[in-house]
């Protein structure tokens, strides 16, 4: 299977790194490229700029995991038409940030049934921050029509198609998307494959603690020959995950141990507790602020 690389998002890289750059720096969408990369006969990933859809398709009719942004709609639907693929039928939404379903308006309007959890319609509804820029309210066309608590089920195509909450991390509304016979597992921004640290958005209910949680009840349905496809990154394999997955657990124990001590948030990130931890220097998410992402989960958890 050939790994090629899946480029990083450009626009929450911008986020992150500051609200006034990221409205400064429009993406120059007619030159961003968008490519399927096939995965098992019937599935594929495609790339551009956004967290990173998997599509399957086959007799059934097509289904999609997540859209990206709006002006990539056109780009996307012709490169999943390319892939032989009639227009799509279903649309699932990991959660519910705008560059994963930035695009559901457009798919909505085209006639895909939009899929989600719970808090993923509320939020798309409302509207809200996230790293600092504004999400104004989703019209109606991009709100999901079904929506669930903990999941359910797709049968298409000779697979089936596991949809499950697995309680957030990344958001309060993140999903987990498994094809059992082609064993494949999409799992949203829960994993940023290379990205260096996680991004939690606390705005959005998420939580470092949680997020820990979700990853073991991801990584409890993959074995060594699993197919990850993460939110954002190469695709990936089960020690991958388990590796994303220890290094979050680490960081949470290391500030947890700060914070216990008696020292202050200022004095945990002067401290530098993450120091040798991320697998990317630049990354989304600096150190100091993934540091006082942990301190907020640990806070909201008290008992």
């Amino acid at each position: 299977m050939n790994y090629r690389p899946i480029v990083f998002i450009s626009a929450i890289a911008l986020s992150l790194a500051g609200a006034a750059i990221a409205q400064q720096q429009e993406p120059d969408w007619d030159a961003i490229q968008v490519a399927a990369i096939p995965i098992k006969p019937g599935i594929a990933v495609i790339t551009g700029n956004g967290g990173n859809i998997g599509v399957s398709y086959g007799e059934d009719g097509t289904i999609i995991v997540d859209d990206q942004f709006a002006p990539l709609t056109e780009k996307i639907q012709a490169t999943i038409a390319g892939l032989g693929a009639t227009p799509v039928r279903y649309l699932v939404n990991t959660h519910w940030h705008f560059d994963h379903a930035g695009g559901n308006e457009n798919f909505g309007k085209a006639g895909a049934l939009i899929v989600a959890q719970n808090n993923v319609r509320t939020r798309l509804a409302a509207g809200g921050l996230v790293a600092g820029n504004t999400s104004p309210p989703a019209p109606k066309a991009a709100l999901p029509v079904v929506t669930y608590d903990r999941g359910l089920t797709f049968h298409l195509n000779g697979d089936t198609i596991d949809v499950f909450h697995t309680g957030g991390g990344h958001t309060d509304g993140d999903s987990v998307i498994y094809w059992r016979k082609a064993n494949v597992l999409h799992t949203g921004d829960m994993m940023m494959n290379g990205a260096g640290f996680p991004f939690i958005d606390l705005s959005s209910g998420g939580n470092a603690l949680n997020l820990v949680r979700s990853l073991d009840q991801a990584i409890a349905i993959t074995n060594a020959d699993t197919v990850i496809i993460p939110g954002h990154g190469p695709l990936a394999r089960k020690d991958d995950l388990i590796a994303w997955r220890g290094m979050i657990a680490t960081s949470i124990d290391r500030v947890k141990g700060l914070k216990e001590a008696g020292r202050s948030l200022e004095d945990a990130k002067a401290a530098k507790p993450l120091a040798g931890l991320s697998n990317n220097p630049n990354g989304f998410v600096a150190e100091d602020a993934f540091v006082e992402s942990i301190w907020r989960s640990l806070e909201a958890q008290r008992t």
